[in-house]
């Protein structure tokens, strides 16, 4: 496993780390049951091959925003019998459930629980964007922060991005931020803090965590005809997603890519790709390649969503994710892509009531609404 130094920290973190937003689940694909044995087996192989970063937060695999997930409580678990001590554990404030300075340490005593630990290595005040950065700064977050660290309740404070790069800017230069986790994959490069923002942070010394690498899985598996092409073109030969890790690691800037494994198939793949990701190791030849599909790619994809899930549950009980993503297929393989077979006719496009519940919480700023009219002209017609 190769490791990068943490920003101006003195930490060593394993390039890759796991994300726990994405864990393997019982059948029937409720978000909320995990299947935690074979979760746990793939946690603790990825640990015992080098990983030292585990990445978790509040709302993971819950049944929405506003509830508690089980992300926390199954890392809880899977870090028993020893694992703790091998790895660091970051998780995220719930910033749009704050509402008093009290919330905040309510937030924080409750995930420590959750996760059975006495501290948390890495805390993320999570997704900060327009909407809930300036109540944090007026129920002074820095002060909580300053006071979390003090007590040793946290070690370092760092946070997460979804919005414009002029606010990701007065966001690092708020507080004495030791890290910050944004969106980078080599379709986002100019995207939401983008390049720039992933350069101003480093010069001012923060680690970068990096999720999204593989834009929510449309940069693996089975790409555009054209798209495999341009890669079979280079000398070595490596999967679509091995491709769109090295990309990422390939900037010097970044100190940890975060990957939802859910297979183990996918967390050796992994392990074998951030054994090769060194800093500035693509050659000019390589990086033409990633510029030529990245183009490819731009000229199909209509929805820019990760499938995040931060839209759900839809109170008309529309499937937002899955619309979006056999809509892009539609659109990036011409195919149907099963959205009458995989979707039941309340998750359907024509369910919506344009309440606009679900573009409060998109990270990507989608506008749904209107994508979901679209996604209605293409799958839903002539019904």
């Amino acid at each position: 496993m190769l490791y990068r130094k943490f920003g101006k920290t003195d930490e060593m973190i394993s390039n890759l780390g796991f994300g726990c937003m994405r864990l393997p689940l019982l059948p029937g694909g409720d978000p909320a049951q995990i299947d935690e044995e074979l979760a746990i087996k793939l946690v603790r192989y990825a640990i015992d091959h080098g990983v030292n970063y585990i990445d978790t937060a509040y709302p993971y695999h819950g049944a929405g925003m506003g509830n508690g997930g089980q992300s926390e409580p199954f890392v809880g678990k899977a870090l028993r019998d020893g694992y703790r001590q091998k790895v660091k554990i970051a998780t995220k404030l719930p910033s749009w459930l704050i509402k008093t300075r009290e919330d905040m340490d309510k937030y924080l005593n409750e995930q420590l629980a959750r996760l059975e630990t006495d501290f948390i290595d890495f805390y993320l005040v999570h997704n900060i964007n327009s909407n809930v950065w300036p109540g944090l700064k007026e129920l002074d977050v820095a002060g909580f922060l300053d006071q979390a660290i003090q007590d040793g309740r946290i070690k370092y404070a760092g946070f997460s991005f979804h919005d414009k790069l002029d606010l990701f800017k007065e966001a690092v230069d708020y507080y004495d931020w030791s890290f910050c986790q944004i969106q980078y994959n080599y379709l986002d490069e100019d995207f939401q803090a983008g390049k720039e923002g992933l350069q101003y942070a480093a010069q001012k010394g923060l680690g970068v965590v990096i999720m999204e690498p593989l834009r929510g899985g449309k940069l693996a598996g089975e790409l555009p005809e054209a798209a495999q092409n341009a890669f079979n073109q280079a000398d070595v030969k490596r999967t679509p997603a091995e491709w769109a890790l090295r990309w990422v690691w390939n900037h010097p800037e970044v100190s940890v890519v975060l990957s939802g494994m859910n297979t183990m198939e996918q967390v050796m793949e992994n392990l074998k790709s951030a054994n090769e990701g060194e800093a500035n190791s693509l050659t000019a030849e390589e990086a033409a390649i990633i510029d030529q599909v990245k183009g490819i790619y731009k000229e199909r994809i209509k929805v820019n969503c990760t499938a995040c899930g931060y839209c759900m549950p839809c109170p008309a009980g529309i499937n937002i994710p899955t619309c979006f993503t056999m809509y892009n297929n539609h659109h990036v393989f011409g195919k149907e892509d099963g959205y009458h077979r995989w979707l039941n006719p309340q998750q359907r496009a024509s369910n919506c009531v344009e309440c606009g519940e679900c573009e409060g919480h998109c990270p990507q700023s989608i506008p749904i609404r209107q994508e979901l009219k679209n996604v209605k002209a293409v799958f839903e017609a002539n019904i």
